[in-house]
């Protein structure tokens, strides 16, 4: 495995602090799970429970203990198993089919992790770990906190499915209140700085599809001050938003028909509930709105005379924003309706659809090593979301941030925010 470049790690009792917080948490959000809850898996672009659990757990064997010669913590076989996109590794089990994998046991998971911790733990106690091996340990903690919201968007759709469809946990309660009036905030034409200082060589952790710093151009334009609510996408429902193609991108419009899409997932056919981790409620006309596709967005934003915002319109704005906002550490687990004026809820709640395809950056470098496929790789076809969601844990998001799916992807914490341009 090639170096990544030199710089200065966290002090190595900070990131033992830090490793054990995030894995607890891990299984914290797992702790409502059945074993048999844990191996389900709903569709192919969603994982079971246990494999996040057991591939979190993969990382840090394979990037940080690797080169030490204890005794390996589990069958070699495991290593196919848990592998799952990094093809100059070896060899992975076929995504689709994660969902089959009743053995390992959920309890032989939960041993592995306790080894992993273990032999972890104890390398960082005796300072064993050079400079890659902390840095790498420093990447599978964001990358453990990007699978602690796919356990909980995946089982979510899991649920869904069950006919049952029973809640991830009985005592989430609901926050509901009246969402401000939605106002805009305009912008001159200007040159803005977007992007992250490479990490290693700077000590503030980004990944590598968030740099180099580089300027770009914003035209003149407006942002809506908050996401689009329930009840405003419900107005786009009413007038025949979902019946009328002239919204809709063309493959957009193709997806609509052959799935049959009427409202965003989750809602009923009355658009009065909407099924959520804590079971089925009430739709809150204030909170914003969710669970929509890329197509979805542009359409609903096409409908309101607007657009998308682009990713660097997005982070010129949230760049003076302070992190506040909904975030799973939060235990609501579900968007909450936006308070106060001015611009907000940029952070938490919501993933925010922009109109940017996800490229790279002028300049932009991968990771080195195996590590180089973490996110280049998937520069083709996706497109930029911004900002987190109630799921995502607080202090994981920064206003650099660049989240990506397919079009088509509705089953994350997805909804919009409007812009415009000014004449």
């Amino acid at each position: 495995m090639d170096s990544v470049p030199t710089a200065v790690a966290a002090p190595q009792h900070d990131l033992a602090h830090q490793f054990a917080r995030v894995r607890a948490r891990s299984m914290q959000l797992a702790a409502p799970l059945s074993a048999e809850d844990a191996m389900l898996q709903s569709m192919a672009d969603a994982s079971p429970s246990k494999w996040h659990l057991a591939h979190t757990t993969w990382f840090f064997e394979r990037f940080v203990l690797a080169g030490f010669a204890a005794a390996p913590a589990h069958d070699p076989a495991w290593d196919y198993l848990f592998n799952s996109y990094y093809k100059s590794i070896g060899p992975a089990h076929a995504r689709p089919q994660r969902g089959l994998l009743s053995r390992p046991s959920l309890q032989q998971v939960r041993d592995y992790r306790q080894q992993v911790d273990a032999q972890v733990q104890s390398r960082l106690a005796a300072g064993d770990l050079d400079e890659q091996a902390l840095q790498h340990l420093q990447l599978g903690l964001q990358h453990e906190q990007q699978h602690q919201e796919l356990l909980l968007t995946d089982i979510k759709h899991a649920f869904w499915c069950n006919p049952l469809q029973p809640a991830y946990r009985e005592d989430l309660q609901p926050a509901a209140s009246a969402a401000s009036a939605q106002g805009w905030i305009e912008s001159p034409e200007r040159i803005v700085t977007v992007g992250a200082a490479a990490w290693p060589l700077h000590t503030a952790f980004a990944y590598d599809n968030e740099s180099p710093v580089h300027r770009v151009l914003l035209p003149a334009h407006a942002l809506a001050e908050r996401p689009v609510s329930n009840a405003e996408y419900r107005a786009f429902i009413d007038a025949g938003g979902y019946r009328e193609p002239r919204w809709w991108l063309s493959e957009g419009w193709v997806v609509r028909e052959a799935e049959d899409w009427r409202h965003p997932l989750y809602w009923d056919d009355a658009l009065q509930r909407e099924y959520t981790l804590g079971g089925w409620r009430e739709l809150d006309p204030h909170a914003p709105v969710c669970h929509l596709s890329y197509y979805e967005a542009d359409a609903c934003a096409r409908w309101a005379g607007a657009r998308l915002p682009s990713e660097f319109e997005w982070e010129a704005a949230a760049a003076s924003q302070p992190l506040r906002g909904h975030f799973a550490d939060d235990d609501r687990l579900h968007p909450q309706a936006a308070r106060g004026r001015g611009l907000r809820q940029l952070f938490g709640d919501v993933w925010e659809w922009t109109h940017s395809a996800y490229g790279a950056y002028p300049g932009f470098r991968p990771f080195a090593g195996n590590l180089g496929e973490y996110n280049g790789k998937f520069m083709c076809g996706q497109w930029v979301l911004r900002g987190g969601s109630c799921v995502t844990p607080r202090g994981h998001v920064r206003a650099s941030y660049r989240n990506f799916f397919m079009p088509p992807a509705r089953w994350q914490f997805s909804g919009l925010r409007l812009a415009r341009d000014l004449a």
